[in-house]
């Protein structure tokens, strides 16, 4: 019986070390790749004595795009980074392994619990404009159509970021949706240039090219706590602020079944979301003391939201918004 036992135990441990010791592969956009990943990864490769390779491709659009590609052979075993829309939209198209993370039992909103998707940080959106080239800032969506603003501002391709893509949202929820297709009728001759993901339109903005972006009600943080002032401050509109959850999700098909779970579960504890703030530029989704920086995170006075059955209807509204702006 001893030597039975000892047998089971060490099948037991090599098979430990066998799911554990395997790689595992997370697909995600630039803007997680470059930065708070760079922090988290290497704990979670320490805590399970693993390798975790990160793939970027550039947007969560064009992350989204190649798990479609590769729905019969997936490569990943993680993707991070979807917002609502797209979350809905990989479910429908079956890539995603159902999966409620245990630790949602700690999310501080209990609407963000999801039985594909687990939520790791969440935002309003905001136009961030560069406080020594914008002294009269727009305060509505409407301002935004102002000659004064022409070739000044980039916004963010829907199609291919999230980002974007919430801030269309935010047009609809702001302006209906016949309002918000007016709106990018009339904003598209006013933008200097649409980018195909948010690094590249913060890019634009550090580099001078650009004076306002579409970004997040947090840069006024950002900006404090990298430069010392505030050099980019941001706006949400007086129609109401537009909130971004992101989430993580385990790709239907997942070599790394064990530690693909062990991953999500790990996003949602203190080693991980302590790093949001100053790495992701988000706040947490669980109770985390904040740095004293994001006292400079303006007060979210008016949330507006969306039928969440618009979800449904994410690709013709992106087919409309092409036609409107790109023609």
């Amino acid at each position: 019986m001893a030597r039975f036992t000892k047998l089971m135990v060490a099948l037991l441990l090599l098979t430990t070390v066998f799911i554990f010791s395997a790689e595992l592969v997370i697909y995600t956009s630039d803007s997680f790749a470059g930065g708070i990943a760079k922090v988290v990864v290497p704990k979670f490769e320490r805590m399970y004595k693993c390798k975790v390779k990160v793939v970027s491709f550039g947007s969560m659009g064009d992350v989204l795009a190649r798990m479609i590609a590769e729905k019969g052979s997936p490569k990943a075993d993680v993707v991070i980074g979807l917002n609502p829309q797209q979350l809905q939209k990989a479910i429908k198209e079956g890539l995603l392994e159902k999966y409620r993370a245990n630790n949602s039992k700690n999310l501080v909103y209990k609407g963000f619990v999801n039985d594909y998707g687990t939520v790791y940080d969440y935002g309003a959106l905001a136009m961030i404009y560069n406080v020594e080239k914008i002294k009269n800032p727009p305060k509505s969506f409407k301002d935004l159509l102002k000659p004064e603003y022409k070739g000044k501002f980039v916004l963010i391709d829907p199609r291919t970021s999230s980002t974007g893509l919430t801030f269309l949202m935010w047009t609809i929820a702001a302006l209906g949706e016949d309002g918000a297709m007016d709106f990018w009728k009339e904003v598209k001759s006013n933008v200097l240039t649409f980018t195909s993901g948010w690094s590249a339109a913060f890019k634009m903005l550090e580099t001078g090219e650009a004076d306002m972006i579409v970004s997040y009600a947090t840069d006024g943080a950002y900006s404090m706590y990298k430069y010392g002032s505030i050099k980019y401050m941001p706006v949400i509109f007086e129609e109401g602020a537009y909130v971004l959850e992101e989430y993580a999700a385990i790709v239907k098909g997942a070599k790394n079944l064990a530690l693909a779970r062990a991953f999500i579960e790990f996003m949602l504890t203190p080693d991980f979301q302590k790093e949001v703030p100053l790495n992701q530029w988000m706040l947490p989704v669980i109770n985390i003391e904040l740095p004293d920086v994001f006292k400079y995170v303006p007060t979210i006075k008016k949330i507006l939201k969306l039928d969440p059955k618009i979800n449904d209807r994410l690709d013709e509204i992106l087919k409309k918004w092409e036609k409107t702006v790109i023609g």
